[in-house]
């Protein structure tokens, strides 16, 4: 039997667990697929370089576009990461009748339309499991596994690097700027860790799940996105004393066909099962109309778990082709996009106010929700001997975003109120 010839482009952590994968298990994918799988060409950056997996010689290029112009390649496997120039790759490649699997989260988020639409033209597949949520299968399970539901939300925790640093933050009282360099030692963060710390690798996940999710075709400038580089060990304590983990959630939405989406460190409550999701492990939380609330969690990152996702797009692609079916599967948005106003965002916030410890401060306070229509589930003044100005915190109803940015900005113009320390998003 004919095989499948495959290039893979990168040879670095996922691509060594993609060739471990296909030719330790080449019975079992052959069996699966109807086809055996076979690494034809593989793109290095150096040809000389040692590595920990026995790779032959001739097998390896150093230029991309051997790979993207061989005929006998008829699957491209993309784990080398990169934006403008991969993407150049991924249309060459379906020009020439390939199918696509790649890990690239940037990819998909930024051109994912624009890929998925050539592939459309061309009759090719695209597939990208992989590229949200490691060895997950949550972007199988929003197009397939949902394709008779209408999905409401979709909430998770969607990105290693910080939930690792929240976690040692909360179970050993630590600080962000500690556990940011030990989490940077150990190789769970970047020597520059702006696209983890700042929200901006989750926003990209949730672009892509909120595509998939809401079948409208959002764009990275839609998502809200906050970091965690400004939570205090103080915010998580405080947290845990009222029943609280702080999580960076990726938060999408969709009522009366408006759609939000969100990424922000939040306050959820310990009895939800996201609270319990610890590490590096991500989990995605989806509510359906019929099938109500579904979690999937696993890791989310790593060589074995992500090649898992990367592999499996691979033999779904062989199949398609022994079927006859390519360029068949692939999603493509048809509903209109609307996005929510502040007006229509709301949720419960959980606020820290540093106020002058006098009579009559709790009232003003209380009196700027009123004012705005915020009502308030519970105010607490907490006692700390290190500070002489009282700590109140007050946790909302759900109130519209639009409301709650009237309370803060009169906050910030009361002369009582010195400090406006925290305000954290609340679920669960």
């Amino acid at each position: 039997m004919k095989p499948v010839k495959v290039g893979l482009l990168g040879l670095g952590t996922v691509g060594t667990g993609v060739v471990r994968i296909v030719e330790g298990h080449q019975h079992d994918l052959m069996n699966k697929s109807g086809s055996p799988i076979e690494i034809a060409q593989i793109l290095v950056k150096d040809k000389s370089k040692a590595r920990n997996i026995s790779v032959s010689e001739d097998k390896l290029t150093e230029n991309a576009w051997d790979i993207i112009e061989n005929p006998d390649i008829d699957v491209v496997v993309e784990v080398m990461g990169g934006i403008e120039q991969t993407k150049e790759l991924m249309l060459a490649a379906l020009e020439r009748g390939k199918h696509i699997v790649t890990a690239n989260k940037d990819l998909m988020a930024l051109h994912g339309p624009e890929i998925l639409q050539k592939a459309a033209d061309q009759g090719c597949d695209v597939m990208y499991e992989a590229s949200v949520a490691g060895g997950i299968p949550i972007i199988r399970t929003l197009i397939e596994g949902f394709s008779s539901d209408r999905i409401t939300k979709i909430m998770g925790i969607v990105n290693g690097t910080t939930n690792y640093i929240l976690t040692k933050m909360s179970q050993e009282g630590a600080a962000y700027d500690d556990v940011l360099k030990e989490a940077q030692q150990l190789g769970y963060a970047e020597s520059d860790p702006t696209s983890d710390v700042e929200g901006f690798d989750a926003a990209r996940k949730m672009t892509i799940l909120g595509t998939l999710g809401f079948h409208a075709n959002i764009a990275l400038s839609d998502v809200t996105v906050r970091g965690i580089s400004k939570v205090t060990k103080e915010d998580i304590a405080y947290g845990k004393k009222l029943g609280y983990e702080v999580k960076l959630l990726g938060i999408a939405e969709r009522q009366d066909e408006h759609i939000s989406i969100s990424v922000q460190p939040t306050m959820v409550k310990q009895s939800h099962p996201l609270a319990a999701v610890n590490g590096v492990f991500n989990a995605v939380y989806v509510y359906g109309e019929a099938v109500g609330e579904t979690m999937f969690y696993g890791p989310g990152a790593g060589e074995m778990p992500t090649a898992t996702s990367v592999v499996a797009d691979l033999v779904a692609v062989v199949r398609n082709s022994n079927l006859g079916v390519n360029g068949r599967r692939g999603f493509m948005p048809y509903k209109e996009k609307k996005l929510k106003t502040d007006e229509q965002i709301a949720f419960k916030n959980f606020i820290l106010l540093h106020v002058e410890d006098k009579a009559g401060v709790l009232a003003k306070i209380t009196q700027v929700f009123a004012e705005h229509e915020v009502s308030l589930e519970s105010v607490l003044q907490h006692p700390n001997q290190a500070n002489p100005l009282a700590e109140i915190i007050i946790i909302t109803h759900d109130a519209n975003q639009a409301s709650m940015n009237k309370v803060l900005k009169q906050f910030e113009s009361m002369p009582v109120v010195h400090a406006i320390k925290s305000v954290y998003r609340v679920e669960g």
